[in-house]
């Protein structure tokens, strides 16, 4: 399974290639991204990390935490 994840805003784009079942979480973790500071989004709706990867193509809006 192939998912390509644009980053949001410079246009970077990652290939994710997992095994059935995996989850946006999993990719995140896959990249190095902490999944607290990401929003995944499909066709302008949000996913849930948990959500298990069936989109071909995703965006990632990474957003920082100075907690």
């Amino acid at each position: 399974m192939l998912c390509r994840f644009t980053l949001i805003p410079d246009g970077s784009v990652l290939i994710y290639q997992g095994r059935p079942g995996e989850t946006y979480e999993d990719a995140l973790l896959s990249f190095g991204f902490n999944p607290d500071t990401a929003l995944i989004f499909s066709g302008g709706r949000s996913l849930p990390q948990d959500k298990k990867i069936e989109e071909e193509e995703v965006e990632i809006f990474l957003a920082s935490s100075r907690g």
